[in-house]
């Protein structure tokens, strides 16, 4: 093995940037090989602490129990994993705590507006409105697909006068049918509520140290803060 000194006819142990940008991807060779043979006068041995690249190609992972610092973006065709908090805006939101917006506020300058996600022990959808001398609501028709039918439940909200609304029948899903009870002209509010079909029910509570050991199949859910749109290894 020969040393090359970067500095011909002075030894200069500062950091240096020679050659030329190589635009091709080749794999980080360990350059400390044979360390006996390394001249006793040349810089002493150093390792990356920090390091500096225009483009890396990541074949398998990172791992690391640091932080990762990015002020570009992030693109993958494979998993990003975190075993803690995940932030993004500089560190100033943490995903694993609610489902949230926070918006400029639509009518007071100078003040913002924040929302947080509805959660329940269900993969739930629901359908709204209001419905004026008719006695149907008719569901979106991707409901027959969508939603367990015998999970549907209706709540109804009456408007103007006392009309002893009943629901009197759901229609496979597809249609809900309302009566007056006292034989007045239906207008309401309708709130309608189902539970998804298109995967196994929602476990909400379980023994377990991490959502991991989840006991049924992690594969249908993003969990915010562990593996927020990305499945972590499964047990």
């Amino acid at each position: 093995m020969t040393f090359v000194p970067l500095s011909i006819g002075n030894k200069d142990c500062t950091t240096q940037t020679p050659g030329s940008p190589d635009p091709q991807y080749h794999y980080i060779l360990k350059a400390t090989t044979g360390d006996t043979l390394y001249p006793p006068d040349a810089c002493p041995l150093l390792y990356h602490s920090w390091f500096q690249v225009d483009r890396i190609l990541l074949n398998t992972d990172i791992t690391g129990a640091g932080l990762i610092n990015i002020a570009g973006s992030i693109t993958t065709a494979s998993l990003v994993a975190a075993g803690g908090e995940v932030t993004s805006n500089g560190g100033t939101h943490i995903l694993s705590v609610k489902k949230n917006f926070d918006i400029p506020h639509p009518t007071k300058e100078g003040w913002r507006l924040r929302h947080t996600c509805i959660e329940g022990p269900e993969n739930a959808v629901f359908f709204r409105g209001t419905m004026r001398d008719t006695q149907y609501i008719n569901l979106p028709d991707y409901w027959k697909e969508l939603v367990n039918p015998e999970s549907i439940t209706v709540q109804l909200t009456q408007i103007g006068t006392s009309q002893d609304l009943i629901v009197e029948k759901i229609e496979y899903g597809r249609r809900i049918k309302v009566k007056s009870g006292n034989a007045s002209t239906i207008h309401c509010h309708y709130l309608v509520q189902g539970t998804r079909k298109d995967g196994e029910d929602l476990i909400a509570e379980y023994e377990g140290e991490t959502p991991a050991d989840y006991p049924g199949n992690n594969d249908e859910y993003s969990i915010s803060g562990y593996h927020y749109d990305v499945k972590e290894d499964k047990k």
